[in-house]
């Protein structure tokens, strides 16, 4: 059982949330906060798998409180929300620590989806939104060096980086380069070290920030 906490400062939204994932099997919401103080301390308490975290609230927003938990509870998953689309917020809230971004308005089927997606370790961030991400990101961050960390890459840690970023699976990157699924994840343990991501989605935004590579790539 994926046990969920729900963090929204609006109740019906909270509501209809724990509708949906209550009624998979696999699924189930232990709490529900009103803020990100509120999430803050129920992670405490709850150790939850996955928080499903609202960005935009009163007081503590989802940024601050995705932060302040993935960085006392590393074994807790984050999935940020928000209303829209895209902002500032989305990139913060994924440097910050989130496993990926939905917006609200998603399927029933995508916000299910969603939490078993962060809760396997992997990314979820919308695929009509991740085009629009990247760009804002790079656009953001043309003018940054290249971060020190990324400079201490190897050549094949850059290159399946570079594939990371791309969308590409452990398993796809390992028949791309011809070498054995495992021998890929040293490779991912071992450049995620280097750079300090926590997940695939922080190294996404690694490699556009650095200018690995860019949209549309």
């Amino acid at each position: 059982m994926i046990k969920v906490l729900l963090v929204d400062d609006h109740e019906l939204v909270r509501k209809g949330f724990k509708l949906m994932l209550d009624a998979q099997p696999d699924l189930g919401v232990v709490g529900e906060a009103a803020d990100g103080a509120e999430a803050v301390e129920l992670s405490r308490a709850l150790r939850p798998d996955v928080v499903l975290m609202d960005l935009h609230m009163p007081g503590l927003d989802g940024v601050r409180a995705t932060e302040l938990i993935t960085a006392e509870l590393p074994e807790v998953r984050v999935l940020a929300l928000s209303t829209f689309d895209l902002d500032e917020n989305v990139v913060a809230a994924l440097r910050a620590g989130a496993g990926g971004f939905l917006p609200k308005d998603v399927s029933p089927e995508e916000l299910i989806e969603g939490v078993r997606v962060v809760h396997r370790g992997e990314s979820a961030v919308a695929p009509r939104l991740l085009s629009r991400l990247i760009g804002t990101f790079v656009r953001a961050s043309r003018a940054r060096p290249v971060p020190a960390e990324l400079a201490g890459l190897t050549e094949r840690e850059r290159e399946i980086l570079v594939l990371i970023a791309r969308g590409r699976s452990n398993t796809e990157i390992a028949a791309e380069l011809s070498v054995s699924p495992s021998t890929v994840k040293n490779h991912v343990t071992s450049l995620f070290a280097k750079i300090d991501a926590r997940d695939r989605a922080q190294a996404v935004i690694a490699a556009y920030e650095a200018g690995l590579i860019r949209p549309g790539e």
